[in-house]
């Protein structure tokens, strides 16, 4: 009796029909990412599970809060994504966003520990904690921080930030918690925002309107260079997806960028304050760098 093989089906990357990654809305970024068909979104739009606390003030909800949360699969591997939506409040991390997040990697994580890895990928696209919501806001950011170090001791975290909003506030420190984070030019990541920087310190600090000198300052391609980030692409959804599969295979880093402490402080030691530029910045953390790598491989 003769028997017919079960052919094997390998899942396709999803057709990308937009050559901007950064133009996509936060849930056609979460598509891109995933393989072909395999996109679930977790608590949408229909879901309503929105901001209680923006209506009081007289502002319009979202039905998802501006974040969106996709389960799928990356090269053929469970995997789960969290992009944030620059077009609503700029990003911002209020309650419900927040928890959304966090919520995703700590299933994530749930399932890790019963030896079903998952390969979570957070969409950074944001100036932070939404002031309206602050402390709710900020204690929800603690979480994710927390639901990141505690998963990637299991998996990599891929970060990924694209532009334009950049990634700023108590959200760059989970983005630095990342285990690799995948950049483009167009991106920015910092803990102060220009505008809060010139507010804050005057414009002889920094000229927010200048836009080539913050670039230099905290542009994607500076933070690559500077070590901060470990992939600077294009802004094409296929190179951005690719980043991202490169990095799941690299597997757990020997020592992730928070816990290199010692050398960071070297560097910092040896930063001229008199001298800040971008290419004394990168002089100094480049070689850092390079004698951290050194120091693992003996």
């Amino acid at each position: 009796m003769s028997t017919v093989a079960t052919p094997v089906i390998t899942p396709q990357p999803a057709p990308v029909l937009h050559d901007s990654f950064i133009e996509l809305s936060a849930r056609e970024r979460a598509r891109a990412l995933l393989d072909a068909g395999t996109f679930r979104e977790l608590l949408g739009p229909f879901d309503r599970i929105e901001s209680p606390w923006l209506p009081l003030q007289g502002i319009v909800c979202q039905a998802d809060d501006g974040c969106v949360i996709a389960r799928g699969t990356i090269d053929g591997e469970p995997a789960v994504v969290a992009a944030i939506e620059s077009a609503f409040q700029g990003g911002s991390i209020g309650e419900v966003s927040g928890s959304k997040i966090a919520a995703a990697l700590e299933l994530a994580l749930r399932d890790c520990e019963r030896g079903k890895p998952v390969r979570p990928v957070v969409l950074f696209e944001t100036g932070g904690v939404r002031l309206q919501e602050a402390n709710l806001g900020l204690a929800v950011i603690a979480e994710i921080q927390a639901a990141i170090v505690a998963l990637r001791r299991h998996v990599p975290v891929v970060g990924v930030i694209s532009g334009m909003v950049g990634c700023f506030g108590g959200m760059s420190l989970a983005a630095a918690l990342c285990s690799y984070l995948v950049v483009t030019k167009q991106g920015r990541l910092g803990m102060n925002g220009p505008e809060v920087i010139e507010q804050e310190a005057g414009i002889d600090e920094l000229d927010a309107s200048d836009r080539r000198h913050v670039w230099q300052l905290i542009g994607g391609e500076q933070r690559a260079l500077t070590g901060f980030a470990d992939a600077l692409v294009e802004d094409d959804p296929n190179a951005l997806r690719s980043a991202v599969q490169r990095a799941f295979t690299q597997g757990v880093p020997a020592a992730h960028r928070t816990e290199q402490v010692d050398s960071y402080l070297d560097g910092l030691a040896r930063i001229d304050p008199a001298n800040v530029t971008p290419e004394t910045m990168r002089t100094v953390f480049h070689a850092n760098a390079a004698l951290s790598s050194s120091k693992e491989q003996a």
